[in-house]
């Protein structure tokens, strides 16, 4: 691997694929930023949603202000949690989506389990969201949509444990979702097809004047 990846490009602005400080931007403020609010939308649209779950679970509702509230904000962090990740799918802005090169194979099936549950979780949550729709869908409608929205809930909660597993294990996995940056080595070790398009991307660019 070659010893000057960054030469010349320290101290380049913020942008994914650029470097900054000697090492290899992965992740930008704006997507740093959405990950973080959908972590957190999912960490309490979890909590509020197993408080809802199970009685011996209803204790977690004391986080939010007790059962009423819970009931109430549970459908709006869910939304939270859909817009975050889609926003630039329904604004059709693909160009600015995760390139291929950028993920392996575990992250890649992580975002697509994603995908399908909170799709699966959005579609049910409306069914059975009675404030605003549930009067319009008869009971065993109702009933399967509770059905198909736990085990969705089941299985994307099993998926972000995963997750936050795999970021731990891997080291500085982390540290690239919080700074934002990761070193050409660990870009090399990790994601080498990634790192070859940056170095070669990087090259290409006129030099400063």
């Amino acid at each position: 691997m070659s010893s000057n990846v960054s030469g010349g490009n320290v101290g380049r602005s913020e942008g994914r694929g650029s470097t900054l400080r000697g090492n290899i931007v992965r992740y930008t403020v704006g997507e740093r930023t959405n990950h973080w609010i959908v972590a957190i939308a999912f960490i309490l649209a979890a909590l509020s949603g197993l408080a809802m779950f199970h009685p011996a679970l209803f204790w977690l509702s004391d986080l939010f202000g007790g059962g009423p509230w819970t009931r109430v904000l549970h459908p709006f962090l869910g939304l939270v949690m859909v817009i975050g990740l889609w926003r630039d799918v329904v604004n059709n802005r693909e160009e600015r989506l995760p390139e291929v090169g950028r993920f392996n194979a575990g992250q890649k099936l992580l975002l697509l389990v994603l995908a399908l549950c909170l799709a699966g979780l959005f579609l049910s949550g409306f069914v059975i969201w009675r404030t605003y729709f549930a009067f319009y869908f008869p009971i065993p409608v109702i009933r399967l949509a509770a059905l198909v929205h736990a085990v969705c809930a089941f299985v994307l909660i099993t998926a972000i444990i995963v997750h936050i597993y795999a970021g731990i294990w891997v080291k500085n996995s982390m540290s690239a979702m919080t700074r934002g940056t990761v070193s050409p080595g660990w870009a090399w070790k990790h994601h080498r097809a990634w790192f070859r398009e940056v170095i070669n991307a990087a090259r290409s660019r006129p030099g400063p004047n």
